[in-house]
């Protein structure tokens, strides 16, 4: 069996992380979250994976290349004008057409033991792996009746209920064509959400429900959930060197990485050849990428740091994901809670979001610098390229290549007066 993976997508609520990468290539305990769905792929037994690629493609073909280094074999192709998820399954047509598949989001966080329940107990034209949830009206939510899904209904205002679908199918044999005849949505794609219902009328959709830790990372506060996961599930390693420091609980360093008069809390992962030390206080959960360097002072709680930020004097970064090739400036400062305790929005396009969190702190692109005793508000976002002056405090998003100084008023007083 071959798996067809979604990596089409460029994920605008993710900006402005994904001006600069696809959302599946942001990288979450080490590794971009793409690499971790194929390898769960591969640890559920299959082999063959098609990559249905598109935004900034060139990106996940030359990290991933004809997937080798990973020890399977790898095949892309480029959806076309077509959008939507049964177009881009219906894409792998010449890899997959009269072979049952299946089909995963480049996106989703799970287990190999999930994949493999879906493969197991496909029947009929299409098997739909299903999730209890708290709060199923942010999902396609799924009636399940004796396994058969008897209704699929996307983001009700009141689910009837708990189980949604996961994005992880198995496809049966001829179920291309199927997908190639997608109805066009309102917005002008071909959704898999108009298969779905038009199959389930043939009776010919089955459901599994899963037990194994699920998450579709569709806002970018979820990395930070999914990085947990992901660190937690990690053996403790050392192959870096340690100086003078505690590690306490499951903490990851990698080759070439240096500690030294540091105190790290975990879960945690150190990144390859990144530099801690000395005075550096790491909370839970953190992730570092390769090459980064943090110093006197600085604390990190609870965030993803990607490769080459340099934080080294007495900064404060919780709650937060921050791009590549960042600097911060002396004393910056991110505050990540409300005076008001209550949970902290974040706008994503247009709309304003609860974030459902009483912390979070900032988003943060690509080859940002904030100068000495800058800081930011809660939920805020920064564009890649830009500069945040210093004293500056961010009480609103701030576009990509932006720079933004404080403008002072001075007075100057003669000792002698």
């Amino acid at each position: 069996m071959k798996a067809v993976i979604l990596a089409a997508g460029e994920g605008k609520r993710m900006r402005p992380l994904t001006f600069t990468r696809p959302k599946c290539m942001i990288p979450v305990a080490g590794k971009p979250i793409l690499e971790h769905v194929v390898g769960e792929v591969k640890a559920a037994g299959i082999n063959e994976i098609v990559m249905v690629v598109k935004y900034m493609e060139e990106k996940i073909r030359d990290y991933f290349g004809d997937g080798k280094r990973f020890g399977i074999k790898i095949d892309y192709v480029t959806q076309g004008e077509r959008y939507g998820t049964a177009a881009a399954f219906a894409s792998a047509k010449d890899f997959v057409d009269g072979e049952e598949f299946l089909g995963v989001a480049g996106d989703v966080v799970t287990e190999a033991s999930a994949i493999k329940k879906v493969v197991k107990s496909h029947a009929g034209k299409i098997t739909m792996g299903l999730k209890a949830v708290e709060n199923p009206s942010k999902y396609g939510v799924v009636k399940l009746v004796g396994g058969l899904v008897t209704d699929f209904v996307e983001k009700p205002a009141k689910p009837e209920s708990k189980l949604v679908n996961t994005s992880i199918y198995c496809f049966g044999k001829g179920v291309v064509g199927e997908l190639e005849k997608a109805p066009k949505t309102e917005r002008g794609e071909y959704e898999i959400t108009g298969v779905i219902r038009k199959l389930i009328k043939e009776k010919a959709v089955t459901g599994v429900e899963l037990e194994e830790y699920w998450m579709d990372i569709g806002m970018p506060w979820q990395f930070l959930d999914a990085s947990g996961y992901l660190i937690s599930k990690m053996s403790p390693m050392n192959k870096g060197s340690v100086e003078d420091s505690t590690l306490k609980g499951k903490v990851v360093v990698e080759e070439g990485a240096h500690i030294y008069n540091s105190y790290i809390e975990g879960p945690a992962y150190i990144g390859k050849n990144s530099v801690v030390g000395p005075f550096v206080y790491i909370r839970p959960v953190t992730a570092l990428g390769a090459n980064c360097s943090l110093s006197s002072g600085t604390t990190i709680k609870n965030s993803i740091l990607m490769d080459n930020v340099n934080a080294k004097h007495l900064s404060y970064i919780g709650d937060s994901i921050v791009g590549e090739n960042c600097n911060f400036g002396a004393g910056t400062q991110i505050a990540n809670y409300r005076f008001d305790a209550s949970t902290v929005k974040m706008k994503i396009g247009e709309i304003k979001y609860d974030t459902e969190k009483h912390k979070l702190g900032v988003l943060i692109g690509d080859n940002v610098k904030t100068g000495v005793l800058s800081c930011t508000m809660p939920g805020k976002t920064i564009g890649d390229g830009s500069w945040i002056g210093a004293g500056v405090v961010v009480n609103k998003d701030i576009p990509r290549n932006t720079k933004v100084f404080v403008k002072q008023v001075l007075e100057y007083v003669d000792n002698n007066d």
